[in-house]
């Protein structure tokens, strides 16, 4: 059996600011040794219910955040900028089950500590076929294309809410409750581990009955942009087309180009979000 981890870092248990999860200061240390026990717990759930082969995608920030000796599973670790598939690097085919570990909701997620969707200096809000989706919901895509069934995500439970709106079957461990965009109330580290270990075990043990997200063709995506120059220049691409100000929709009858669409869109906008 075998299963791809993608991680991102906010929806760790007891992270609430960016200094836990950006940089390589102490804060973010500590904060990275929160998140490789909860990573190695979704790893040790997998391996009681069977699984002989574990693929980590590193999906956070600069994505290195991972000891790659200290990961439990003799797991491949896939680090490093410039992905071409981004949080879902290295998924295809021959994959047996997705994990979404350490996930948050949605930039409009409400509450959603750290929330954000891909860039907050960007995106305000994501639509997939009219349904306000988060990273999961848009990073299904792609395990939706390989017809791979994603069936845990871990994190706070507006991300775990927002994954079930468009993956109902899926398998949660919310080991945080958002309070607000700067403030959650988590488990104790350990207790964390453990639900994510038992959600992990699981979601594996049904995976007979588990089934890849099936969409209609072709599927849309809907983002609003946080400045209409921002949207402008989303339409260069190919097949994206403005319906107001701050809009784009882009449509598509392969899901794998639509997420890359999505993706190029990001990375384009990424230079002009960040001028002052």
């Amino acid at each position: 059996m075998k299963v791809y981890l993608s991680t991102d870092m906010e929806g760790t248990a007891g992270i609430v600011d960016w200094a836990q999860c950006v940089g390589d200061g102490p804060e973010a240390m500590a904060g990275r040794a929160l998140l490789l026990a909860e990573v190695n717990a979704a790893i040790d759930g997998a391996l009681a219910a069977g699984a002989t082969e574990i693929v980590v995608n590193d999906s956070h920030s600069v994505m290195r955040n991972l000891p790659p000796d200290q990961l439990h599973g003799n797991a491949t670790y896939i680090a490093g900028r410039h992905k071409p598939l981004y949080m879902m690097e290295g998924l295809d085919a021959s994959f047996d089950a997705v994990f979404l570990v350490s996930y948050h909701g949605s930039m409009g997620g409400d509450p959603a500590v750290l929330s954000h969707t891909y860039n907050p200096r960007a995106v305000t809000e994501v639509r997939l076929n009219g349904e306000v989706v988060g990273e999961s919901g848009i990073n299904a895509l792609v395990a939706a294309h390989f017809g791979v069934p994603v069936v845990l995500v871990t994190g706070d439970q507006t991300a775990c809410q927002e994954t079930r709106a468009v993956l109902p079957d899926v398998h949660t461990a919310v080991v945080k409750e958002s309070i607000s965009r700067f403030a959650a109330s988590s488990m104790h580290p350990y207790a964390a581990r453990e639900l994510i270990r038992a959600a992990a075990t699981e979601a594996l043990k049904g995976l007979a009955e588990a089934k890849a997200l099936e969409l209609p063709s072709p599927s849309t995506l809907e983002v609003s942009w946080r400045t209409a120059d921002m949207a402008e220049m989303a339409t260069w691409i190919r097949g994206t087309e403005r319906v107001s100000a701050r809009t784009t929709r882009a449509s598509d009858t392969d899901l794998l180009r639509l997420f890359r669409t999505f993706i190029t869109s990001v990375l384009l906008t990424r230079g002009i979000a960040t001028e002052v």
